[in-house]
């Protein structure tokens, strides 16, 4: 039930990054993107009969590999400064030419290099 649900979160995602035409629709399709893949990260290191490693259990040997969660850590601190730096290149582009609209972005920066 999770991968599914995972699953629609990554198509959700990935429409709004390639569908949207707002720059912030895509930055938002970007986050979400991101968050179904730290979450199926951090699912698929589960294995079922074990154990997380936090306290010693006596009779049970095998406990949940910690490494993918620690790297899925700094996956959302590298994802939520990524989000930072391109809601900050957004806030600018609208500064300059006054519209969030992709394509309206792209017809800016070539009039203003000619």
């Amino acid at each position: 039930m999770a991968k599914i649900l995972i699953v629609g979160l990554f198509c959700i995602g990935l429409w709004g990054i390639l569908a949207g035409r707002s720059l912030i629709r895509k930055i938002i399709g970007l986050t979400i993107f991101n968050s179904s893949l730290v979450v199926l990260f951090i699912i698929s290191g589960r294995l079922d009969g074990t154990a997380a490693p936090l306290l010693t259990i006596p009779g049970e040997p095998l406990f949940v590999d910690p490494l993918p969660q620690a790297l899925m850590l700094t996956a959302i601190v590298v994802g939520l400064s990524v989000t930072a730096v391109a809601l900050i290149l957004a806030v600018k582009l609208y500064r300059s030419c006054g519209t969030l609209d992709v394509r309206e972005i792209e017809d800016c920066i070539h009039e203003s290099e000619h």
